[in-house]
């Protein structure tokens, strides 16, 4: 009998629980486990955190792509806390980049989100290079009702003649958690994981590309974003709609064989013509 690949089985164990405790049940995995931090940290979405970057006090959002090893670096000083000596940094070209690409995820965050927090970060790569952004609005309208909705998207640019090729992972992390006496407890909580590549024109010269490239990203992450959020509503809320109509109608027993009555009489005649 072939042996079991430990990762293998705690990424099984980890998609079977509560997406909703994904961060304390990666902490206890990694307890049992600690030889697997480092891949299973790279590879298990968690709900983004918040941390407050102290050179410029805007709020910016942690993720494996801006760790090393124990801090984070910010996107908006390009520092990290706690302070590293030997940290690694994305190129000055790339920096130039990221910059831009943060105050355009900014407009797109308050535009779509009207709110919350977002942050983009990048790194180099021997043909090109890749990229996390990140999003993530929370609300509450009071104690007992709380939603939360994060953005994971991570991607690839690989340079070639005139235009790049792009590879784009997103995931979304959604929780909405209800309680009331009249309707008692309601946890909505998954996530979803879409992919998808694309070649898209870059200009030759530095400016024209970091343009084009900030550009291209941004039109990905656009029409991926209003794919899954599509996919959620009409889907996934539809058919649990669909579900919940069956189990339990709104309507009395006798008013719905009577429409039924109705509309079956209505077929019976239109038949016979």
């Amino acid at each position: 009998m072939a042996s079991t690949d430990p990762f293998d089985s705690s990424l099984d164990l980890l998609r079977r629980l509560n997406p909703k405790n994904t961060t304390p049940n990666l902490s206890s995995l990694l307890s049992l486990v600690p030889d697997l931090t480092e891949d299973l940290l790279s590879s298990v979405d968690q709900p983004l955190l918040l941390a407050r970057c102290a050179k410029s006090s805007r709020e910016y959002l942690l993720c494996d792509y801006n760790r090393d090893g124990d801090s984070y670096r910010s996107p908006w000083s390009n520092e990290y806390t706690p302070a590293l000596t030997d940290a690694t940094f994305p190129s000055e070209r790339l920096r130039k980049m990221e910059i831009a690409a943060n105050q355009a995820f900014d407009v797109y965050r308050e535009l779509y989100y009207e709110g919350g927090v977002s942050s983009v970060y990048f790194w180099n790569l021997d043909d090109g290079f890749a990229g996390v952004v990140l999003l993530k609005k929370s609300v509450s309208s009071g104690p007992k009702s709380t939603g939360s909705w994060d953005s994971i998207h991570v991607f690839e640019a690989i340079d070639g003649p005139r235009q790049c090729h792009y590879k784009l992972t997103s995931t979304v992390i959604l929780n909405m958690v209800s309680s009331d006496e009249g309707l008692g407890e309601m946890d909505l909580s998954g996530n979803m994981t879409r992919q998808v590549e694309s070649d898209l024109p870059v200009e030759d010269t530095p400016a024209g590309s970091e343009r084009d490239h900030i550009s291209n990203i941004g039109k990905l992450v656009e029409e991926m974003e209003l794919k899954m959020r599509n996919l959620l509503q009409e889907v996934y809320f539809g058919k649990a709609k669909d579900v919940v109509a069956d189990l339990r109608s709104v309507s009395a027993l006798s008013q719905t064989s009577r429409d039924r009555a109705v509309h079956q009489e209505m077929i019976t005649s239109m038949s016979k013509r």
